[in-house]
């Protein structure tokens, strides 16, 4: 083969690899927003679940608190201890938080959600729960949650909250 002969082809076989690479950066730039749009009600609805969670417990009401969790005997909770099921979930609740002082304010701050797929997702974030010493104090922690796409909107199937321990006073 001439150096004439490569020269005409190796311009011809840049441009095919080119408009390859083009046609499948284009494709992905596609398929990115067209999942980052569907993406975006389920992330909405998601967030919405969690911050009426939110306003339920602030308002020292742990029944409709609870309703952000699916009420199924499959539900998973760890916290202090593992509760199966939502009537274990609920009573868990109850024990630990039975009054308002325990109950204190809660706030969620880092909520982050990742689609799994359709049906479900999980959400990690920080809480704070605002007490006074007799309610128990302040306390803060982490959580990642399972929720699941139900007739009923997200609910939640799997919760692991961590508490982080209380600081140390300095002396």
């Amino acid at each position: 083969m001439t150096s004439a002969h490569r020269a005409i082809r190796v311009p011809h076989v840049s441009l095919l690899r080119r408009g390859f690479a083009a046609a499948v950066f284009i494709a992905a730039a596609l398929f990115i927003t067209l999942h980052a749009t569907a993406q975006a009600p389920a992330d909405a609805a998601i967030r919405a679940m969690m911050l009426k969670s939110v306003d339920d417990w602030n308002r020292h009401d742990i029944d409709t608190f609870a309703t952000s969790y699916k009420n199924s005997p499959d539900i998973l909770f760890i916290g202090r201890k593992v509760s199966r099921g939502y009537d274990q979930m609920v009573a868990t609740y109850k024990s630990a938080y039975g009054t308002p002082e325990k109950m204190g304010t809660l706030t969620f701050t880092e909520l982050e959600t990742q689609p799994l797929d359709a049906n479900f997702a999980t959400v990690t974030g920080h809480f704070h729960l605002e007490r006074t010493a007799a309610g128990g104090g302040n306390a803060d922690g982490y959580f990642l949650l399972v929720v699941e796409h139900t007739a009923a909107g997200w609910k939640i199937v799997r919760d692991d909250s961590t508490s982080l321990p209380p600081p140390t006073p300095k002396p």
